[in-house]
């Protein structure tokens, strides 16, 4: 018989699997970490995500951000807490170095960059570049919608 217990628990899993990008999950347990400044449980951070998930994929999840130095486990009573251990900037820094590596030509994606950044943004990577302090002048905003690409 083709469709049987495994061909439903088949469907159950494809769909969950379609609800969430790849990274997405991983991404929802570190929103969860951040947004308190105490260590939290499993337990806590299931429930913060609507609770769909088993306990021992929040627990996996969050051992896998542990081995990316993301987060960190905490001894509190018989069990653990999790806290994260980096900020979101130098999460967006580290997925930015990885897309960079991931081009054959580095310089090449270096330049679509830079090029798509608005001339706020630019001043502060040239600041940056530069060892100075970048602008604080607020943070910077979308550019224009062309993303920048009409400057001469």
């Amino acid at each position: 018989m083709a469709t049987g217990w495994r061909g439903c628990m088949g469907d159950r899993v494809d769909s969950r699997r379609a609800r969430r990008a790849r990274g997405a999950l991983e991404s929802e347990v570190l929103a969860a970490l951040w947004a308190t400044d105490e260590p939290v449980t499993p337990a806590a951070i299931q429930q913060s995500l609507g609770g769909d998930l088993a306990y021992t994929t929040v627990t996996t999840i969050l051992t896998r951000l542990a081995e990316k130095g993301l987060a960190e486990r905490i001894p509190t009573g018989r069990g653990y807490a999790w806290r994260a251990v980096a900020a979101r900037e130098e999460l967006a820094a580290r997925q930015m170095k990885a897309l960079l590596t991931r081009g054959e030509t580095p310089t090449a994606v270096l330049q679509r960059f830079v090029e798509q950044l608005s001339p706020a943004e630019g001043a502060v990577l040239q600041a940056l570049l530069a060892g100075q302090a970048a602008p604080t002048t607020g943070p910077p905003g979308p550019g224009p919608p062309d993303g920048g690409r009409d400057r001469d």
